[in-house]
C-alpha cells in the first residue's frame, strides 16, 4: 500500500507515509477514490509504524494484524486514536486540513494612509504628523470586553473548549466535524456584562495622530511602514501595522532619474562657442560653479559628482547632471545682427579657404546614402 521496501527504516515508512497522505487527502485531491486511497495509506501506517503489529504483518501478513490493516475497518476502532481524516492529517501536517482549532487573539488589520509630500522632503527626509481613524484597545476594560469588575463564564455551548464535535457516519465509519464555538467565537468562555464602552467588543474607533518618519532618498509609490499603528483585533492581539503610500510632488526645475538628479542649464550662443562659468543651483539650495568649455555644442551633460539624492539607509548619494542647451534668440537689435552677419561671412571665407563646407558635405553625404 505504501510502496516501500519490507527492510524500510521508520523514516523512510513515516516519509513516504507524509508524501502519500498529503497527495490523497480529500481536502486537496477531489478525484473520485482518493478518499479510500487516504484511508488505506493511514491503515497501513498504523501497522508499520508499530513495531508489534510490522512484526505480525511481516510473519502472517494481513492475517497477523487483523481488520485493522487492510480490512476496512472505520475511524474509532482499529484506526488509532484519531477521531477523523482532519486530526490525522492535521497531526502530521500542522493544521494544514483546514479543521477549525480554538486560537487566541488575532492580529489586528493594516493600515493604508496616502501622503504628499515636497521633492526637497523625498531627498532629504521629513517627519510628517498624521492623523487617522482607526480602532483602538478600550481603556475601560483593556480589551476583554468585559465591564470593569465583572468575570466572563465559561461557554454552556462548548462547555469552555472553543470547539463544537459533531459525529456523523458514513460507509467508511464514524466522522467527527470540528468546528469553532460560535456563541463564544473560539474563546470557550463569554462576557456574561459587557463593557459599557465597547459594548463588548473589547475596541473603539478613535482618531489617533501618528508622527511618521520618512528617510531620506525616498521616491514616488513607496511604502512607509509603521510598525504597530495599524487596527486592534477584537479582544486584543498584536496590532496590525500602518503603512504610508507617498506621492512625491515635481519640482519646477529638477527632474529625478534613480538616485540622480537632472537640470536643464540654458546658455546662449556666445557662451557655448567662447565657454563661460555660470552658477548652477543644487537641491541643498546651495549654488555652485560650473566652468562651460569654449565649443561646447547644445545637450552636452556635465556631472555634478554627490549632489543627487541620497540612497535610503545609507551614507551614498548620487550625481546631479547639468545638461546644457543652447538658446537661439528669437530679437535681435540691428547692431547684433549686423555682428552676427559679418561672423557669417568670415566663417564662410574661412570654410573656403580650407576647402570645406560642413553643411554641403553633409548633404553629400546624406545624398550617397541614398544612392
Amino acid at each position: 500500500m505504501l510502496g516501500v521496501s519490507r527492510n524500510a527504516t521508520d523514516d523512510e515508512v513515516k516519509k513516504t507515509f507524509r508524501q502519500l497522505a498529503k497527495k490523497f487527502h480529500p481536502d486537496t485531491n477531489k478525484e473520485q477514490g482518493a478518499e479510500a486511497r487516504f484511508i488505506e495509506i493511514n491503515e497501513a501506517y498504523e501497522v508499520l509504524s508499530d513495531p508489534q503489529k510490522r512484526a505480525a504483518y511481516d510473519r502472517y501478513g494481513h492475517a497477523g494484524v487483523g481488520a485493522g490493516a487492510g480490512g476496512g475497518a472505520g475511524f474509532g476502532t482499529d484506526f488509532g486514536n484519531f477521531s477523523s481524516i482532519n486530526d490525522l492529517f492535521e497531526t502530521f501536517f500542522a493544521g494544514s486540513s483546514g479543521t477549525q482549532r480554538r486560537s487566541g487573539p488575532q492580529r489586528g488589520a493594516d493600515l493604508r494612509y496616502e501622503l504628499t509630500i515636497t521633492f526637497e522632503e523625498a531627498v532629504f527626509g521629513c517627519q510628517k504628523e498624521i492623523e487617522l481613524p482607526r480602532w483602538e484597545t478600550c481603556a475601560n476594560c483593556r480589551g476583554n470586553g468585559a465591564q470593569p469588575g465583572t468575570s466572563t463564564a465559561r461557554c454552556t455551548s462548548c462547555q469552555g473548549t472553543g470547539e463544537i464535535r459533531k459525529v456523523q457516519q458514513s460507509i467508511f465509519g464514524q466522522f467527527v466535524n470540528v468546528t469553532m464555538c460560535e456563541r463564544c467565537r473560539g474563546e470557550g468562555r463569554v462576557i456574561t456584562t459587557p463593557c459599557e464602552k465597547c459594548r463588548g467588543q473589547g475596541r473603539v474607533r478613535n482618531n489617533r495622530r501618528v508622527v511618521v518618519n520618512i528617510p531620506a532618498g525616498v521616491d514616488d509609490g513607496i511604502n512607509v511602514r509603521v510598525t504597530g499603528e495599524g487596527e486592534v483585533s477584537a479582544r486584543g492581539g498584536t496590532p496590525g501595522n500602518l503603512y504610508v503610500v507617498l506621492t512625491v510632488k515635481p519640482h519646477q526645475y529638477f527632474k529625478r532619474q534613480g538616485n540622480d538628479i537632472l537640470y536643464e542649464l540654458p546658455i546662449s550662443f556666445t557662451q557655448a562657442a567662447l565657454g563661460d562659468e555660470v552658477e548652477v543651483p543644487t537641491v541643498d539650495g546651495k549654488s555652485t560653479m560650473l566652468k562651460i568649455p569654449a565649443g561646447t555644442q547644445s545637450s552636452r551633460s556635465f556631472r555634478l559628482k554627490g549632489m543627487g539624492v541620497p540612497v535610503v539607509h545609507s551614507s551614498a548619494r548620487g550625481d546631479q547632471h547639468v545638461v546644457v542647451k543652447v538658446v537661439t534668440p528669437t530679437s535681435l537689435s540691428a547692431e547684433q545682427k549686423r555682428l552676427l552677419e559679418e561672423f557669417a561671412r568670415l566663417e564662410n571665407e574661412q570654410n573656403e579657404h580650407n576647402g570645406k563646407n560642413p553643411f554641403r558635405d553633409s548633404f553629400e553625404k546624406i545624398k550617397d546614402v541614398f544612392q
